[in-house]
């Protein structure tokens, strides 16, 4: 058997780096402008503080307001109007209307979307319903509503409920469908049938979506709500933001209108921005569902 003789590599010397700034710069404190950019809140503010700015200068530089107001007369006119607690009443009025529809609406949907995922029945009847229906503006139901529940808040509710069902509905069955198989084959063999088969794997599986169904059927439902209140005018106590903002048209306090507007808008951001927020950071993100 022949000798194998070794392999000898040659000696290397490695000389140490005589200082780390040779190399660059490993670490450094972060500037006070470099921290704030990455809060979002913040960049989120300088935006609004843009828009206010613009605002503010095409008003003065339109001198009409009659036609755009200043923004500081809108930021007058919204602070005095919840000092007075006018704009305060009108709000809690549209929210208390607002909840009702929006959870009759969601419920009317689980109800359909989990019929529709159980039976073939249930998805043909699913089908057909949106179809027929989902084109349909909820604005459009407005003279049907008057007719059979009469000038009150079950009229809204009736509008809200329609508003709300069919992005829902979407959004939901939609997020069932991409539930993979291999998950739903788990839930049957273990026995899992029925409610407890959307409850249990269905809906934490399509919760994204479902989601997203919440978010656009809530937008769906304010926007219905403020536009109805405007048709419907004073439907219960002394009506609605919606109302608040027909009224002050009406007397022509352009001001007070564009506070009306804005409150809308920063309910609308409240409700993006905190409530669903939260549920997001709950739910989806902290099961690894979303980035």
């Amino acid at each position: 058997m022949a000798r194998v003789t070794p392999c000898i590599r040659s000696e290397l010397l490695y000389q140490p780096v005589e200082s780390a700034v040779s190399i660059g710069e490993i670490k450094r404190a972060l500037s006070m402008w470099e921290r704030l950019s990455n809060v979002t809140v913040f960049r989120r503010a300088l935006i609004l503080i843009g828009i206010a700015v613009l605002w503010q200068l095409y008003a003065a530089h339109l001198d009409n307001p009659l036609l755009f107001p200043t923004f500081g007369s809108v930021v007058k006119a919204f602070t005095s109007s919840i000092k007075s607690g006018d704009l305060t009443v009108h709000v809690w009025n549209s929210l208390t209307v607002l909840v009702k529809g929006y959870a009759a609406g969601v419920i009317v949907a689980i109800l359909l979307t989990t019929l529709a995922v159980s039976s073939r029945f249930g998805s043909d009847l699913l089908a057909t319903l949106t179809g027929m229906l989902n084109p349909l503006p909820a604005i459009a139901l407005l003279p049907l509503a008057l007719l059979w529940f009469g000038l009150g808040d079950l009229s809204i509710i009736f509008v809200l409920i329609h508003a709300v069902l069919w992005p829902m509905v979407l959004n939901t069955h939609s997020g069932f469908l991409s539930v993979s198989r291999t998950l739903r084959m788990v839930g049957r063999n273990s026995g899992v049938t029925g409610t407890g088969y959307v409850v249990d794997i269905l809906i934490p599986a399509a919760f994204p979506s479902i989601l997203a169904g919440l978010k656009i059927s809530w937008a769906f439902a304010w926007r219905t709500l403020i536009a109805a209140e405007l048709v419907f005018g004073q439907t219960s106590g002394s009506g609605g933001l919606g109302w608040f903002i027909f009224e002050h048209k009406n007397d022509l306090d352009i001001p007070a209108v564009f506070a009306g507007l804005a409150a809308v808008t920063i309910i609308g951001l409240l409700v993006d921005n905190i409530l669903f927020k939260a549920i997001e950071i709950r739910t989806v993100n902290k099961w690894g569902m979303q980035n």
